[in-house]
């Protein structure tokens, strides 16, 4: 059964992960070529979101989610592979994602851009992985949880 202002992108389960989680904690947003089942081995909790796009889940969440005051960069996302940085590759779901980021917060977000390998590391240590139906290159993405003061 639905709850009111619970936006209808946001699962049962997702929303008891958002609710469990803690100051700190980490969730990612994975697009569809994540290796999200390979990283859950490590201990992430996995969820699916299958058919829902990444910035349509983002923006369920930031309505419920508060980010991290307390650092630099709340958000992180996968930083271009050198060889996809050559080509100039466009990553138009970053813009959209800073949109939906500025807009929830209102204010202009910083996020951190991490090397591929280094964000599998620290996807090992998130606590939970939802992986979506995006299928836009480089469109994971991190959230690290605040409090609401």
């Amino acid at each position: 059964m639905p709850l009111r202002g619970i936006p209808n992108q946001i699962s049962p389960e997702l929303l008891k992960t958002l609710a469990e989680m803690g100051h700190g904690d980490e969730i990612i947003l994975a697009d569809a070529h994540f290796p999200t089942a390979s990283v859950c081995t490590h201990g992430p909790r996995h969820l699916r979101a299958d058919g829902l796009g990444a910035a349509e889940l983002l923006r369920g969440i930031m309505q419920l989610f508060p980010l991290d005051q307390y650092v630099d960069c709340p958000v992180a996302k996968m930083e271009l592979e050198p060889s996809d940085k050559k080509k100039n590759l466009p990553t138009p779901i970053w813009d959209t994602y800073q949109s939906i980021l500025n807009e929830a917060e209102k204010s202009n977000v910083q996020i951190e851009k991490v090397e591929r390998f280094a964000f599998y590391e620290r996807a090992n240590k998130a606590f939970a992985i939802v992986h979506t139906g995006e299928c836009q290159q480089y469109a994971n993405i991190i959230l690290k949880k605040g409090c609401l003061i």
